[in-house]
């Protein structure tokens, strides 16, 4: 039989170098083996057709990080209310409020670090944001 004559585009003529340590090498072969295709389809399956994780903008970390500093301080009084309590003093703020505003606090760190935007929002806020890693 002759041999199939391919598109140009789907001929692959291009290296790409990658460095490995030897367990990671062991770890592709006995994965590309599983899988049944070899190491290089392995590679390009897992590289081209999965799709990316989501960017976080940069005011999303700098908010989740802000409401993390928000949730230390908040924890300290509720330690420090507590103690008052045990010791049957006036504490300094209401229990059951701080608890309340923890809990709100904790969702919303929940709700920026999750994937439940919506895709349209998140496509203007990339548009509008020059995202960098840093």
């Amino acid at each position: 039989m002759a041999n199939r004559k391919q598109s140009k585009a789907v001929v692959r003529k291009h290296l790409f170098s990658l460095r490995l340590s030897d367990i990671e090498l062991d770890l592709l072969r006995i994965k590309s083996i599983d899988a049944g295709m070899s190491a290089s389809e392995l590679m390009r399956r897992n590289g081209l057709l999965r799709p990316l994780p989501k960017r976080l903008s940069k005011i999303s970390v700098q908010t989740y990080w802000e409401l993390g500093q928000i949730g230390n301080n908040l924890n300290q009084l509720v330690k420090a209310t507590n103690i008052a309590i045990k010791m049957g003093r006036t504490p300094p703020a209401n229990p059951e409020l701080l608890q309340e505003i923890l809990e709100v606090l904790h969702q919303c760190r929940r709700d920026i670090a999750s994937d439940d935007v919506d895709d349209e929002d998140s496509e203007e806020e990339d548009e509008e944001d020059d995202w960098e890693a840093d």
